[in-house]
């Protein structure tokens, strides 16, 4: 299957050029833009929101529905409101896990209540969409002809290209050990999460590695690079047969490309049936990494299919060989729209050829086969997109370098900030980065990272570019904070709540007549305190 991504599918409706005029103008309707959007409209700013795609959300909307809350108590705020909205859809006080199509109903009802202007198909030109006067961004030009003028502009997408426009400095990849003093930065030593419970050889017999490997080798520990953890769809399935839509089958499928996967169930199977059979010695106990090869087979050996309402799951990734495509990304922040197009469908690929294989090919062993037999897409979800989520799920690209990166540091040790505009607590989660032939000639995947973290304070300055390159833009997506500190800080929750603080910061600078980075702080967070923001956290 082939989606509709391309550039006609992203024309706008508007065939005339124009240019309208607004106090704040948000670039990308993830749910860091909307919060962003509708914490400005709420202040009294005209606001737009310009979305280069069809729907509203991003990840939220588009199948993280198990949403990654950490601590749910240092969740306040309007990020809290929109769980409370959704919780009114289930008849709950809160409703963290959701069905996709309630999160994108959500956003909408917040964005028509705020007066909040939506452009759809709204995409920014390509190399020549920002025009800027001195310091300022003056206006931004779109691919259908529309000019968009504010005194303020917030770049709430994945990839940054309003920010990476405006001439504000910024990276991707990973840091060094040394750049910042960060121990858990660059390439990673041998970590068990999501790496490979049994070894399996590389190559065919005639040396020839096989697909899904990497033959690149394998960086000093600590060392930079300019690799990134990998990208998946959150997949939305169901066994309610009145639901289920079968799992289609790619175009390009080849079966061959998952002989790695393969190989990986074909010894898994091996051991379980040893178990079972009581022939394994010294079994291990709950808790080991092992400890799965004891079990009967299920979904969880290779996908973590976690429930939502009404017979549905958000299916991630799980295990060595899974919903990631690692290495697939590499190109993806620095790329022109036709590149990152063609990246984004070669995810399509890999991930419904992921579950064709599963479901259908004999290699796949008898039982297994028989736990994906029942399951396929909703039919009542992603209806325009063929039931395929219609957001990859890009978990980190471009990440500026702005007034204060924040670093481990700040995550672990000087948890508090004098700018304070919220809290993140999820663990430092980075997925896997690349999948390589490891010293001992057997497949190793590295870059995983589940580091838990004490709940720790946002600062304001994580979104401010430095000032001599842009005095009316807010970052509150690809914000300002090294690979490390980033794999906490992505999470949804986090991105709305520092959209809401995005957002009261756009008018304060209007009001002002002063640059985002000359504000009154604490009277910023004394805004968000009263708009039940949090900013401590009590066991």
């Amino acid at each position: 299957m082939v989606l509709a991504i391309g550039t006609l599918a992203l024309v706008s409706l508007r065939l005339t050029a124009q240019t309208d005029a607004f106090d704040v103008v948000v670039y990308g309707g993830t749910a860091g833009g909307v919060i962003t959007a509708v914490a400005a409209a709420r202040e009294g700013a005209r606001v737009a929101l310009l979305e280069p795609r069809d729907h509203l959300g991003g990840m939220v909307s588009g199948g993280l529905g198990w949403t990654d809350f950490g601590k749910k108590e240092v969740i306040g705020g309007y990020s809290l409101e929109y769980f409370e909205r959704a919780g009114k859809r289930y008849g709950a006080p809160v409703q963290w896990h959701l069905e996709p199509h309630v999160a994108e109903d959500v956003f909408k009802e917040l964005v028509e209540e705020a007066g909040v202007q939506v452009f759809y198909r709204h995409r920014l030109r390509e190399k020549t969409g920002v025009e800027k006067q001195g310091a300022r961004v003056a206006s931004i030009a779109m691919e259908n002809g529309a000019t968009f003028t504010a005194q303020i502009f917030a770049d709430a997408t994945y990839e940054g290209d309003l920010m990476a426009q405006a001439g504000v400095s910024y990276t991707w990849g990973r840091e060094g050990t040394d750049e910042y003093g960060e121990s858990l930065a660059g390439v990673r030593d041998r970590t068990p999460e999501h790496q490979f419970q049994v070894q399996i050889r590389p190559a065919d017999d005639d040396g020839t590695l096989l697909p899904e490997v990497s033959a690149e080798k394998k960086g000093p520990a600590g060392s930079a690079d300019r690799k990134l953890q990998a990208y998946n769809f959150r997949v939305c399935m169901t066994k309610v047969p009145e639901n289920r839509v079968p799992f289609p089958k790619p175009r390009s499928y080849e079966p061959a490309r998952y002989e790695l996967l393969a190989r990986m169930l074909a010894e898994m199977d091996r051991l379980k049936q040893e178990a079972a059979s009581g022939a394994a010695k010294d079994a291990p106990q709950r808790g080991d990494p092992m400890y799965r090869l004891t079990q009967p087979w299920s979904l969880r050996d290779v996908m973590k299919p976690d429930p939502i309402p009404n017979g549905k799951t958000d299916t991630n990734n799980n295990g060595a060989f899974s919903t990631d495509f690692i290495g697939g990304n590499y190109d993806y922040p620095e790329a022109d729209y036709a590149t990152r197009e063609r990246i984004w469908q070669a995810h399509i690929d890999y991930v419904q050829g992921f579950f064709y294989f599963l479901q259908n090919d004999p290699k796949v062993p008898k039982a297994l086969r028989a736990e994906m037999a029942p399951w396929g897409l909703c039919k009542d979800e992603f209806t325009d997109t063929d039931h395929w989520p219609h957001q990859l799920y890009v978990r980190e690209a471009r990440r500026m370098i702005g007034e204060y990166v924040m670093s481990q540091k700040d995550i672990q040790d000087e948890l508090t900030k004098p700018d304070v505009i919220g809290m993140g607590s999820y663990n430092s989660d980075s997925h896997n980065v690349q999948r390589i032939v490891n010293a001992a000639g057997f497949v190793e995947n590295e870059g995983d990272m589940q580091v838990p973290v004490t709940p720790y304070q946002i600062p304001y300055r994580v979104m401010l570019p430095k000032k001599a390159q842009a005095t009316n833009l807010l970052v509150p997506v690809c914000f300002s904070a090294t690979h490390v500190a980033y794999s906490t800080l992505r999470m949804e929750p986090q991105y709305m709540i520092i959209g809401h603080a995005a957002g009261v910061a756009a008018h304060m600078a209007i009001e002002g007549d002063v640059p985002v980075q000359d504000i009154d702080r604490e009277a910023l967070t004394k805004t968000l305190r009263a708009q039940h923001a949090v900013m401590e956290w009590k066991r």
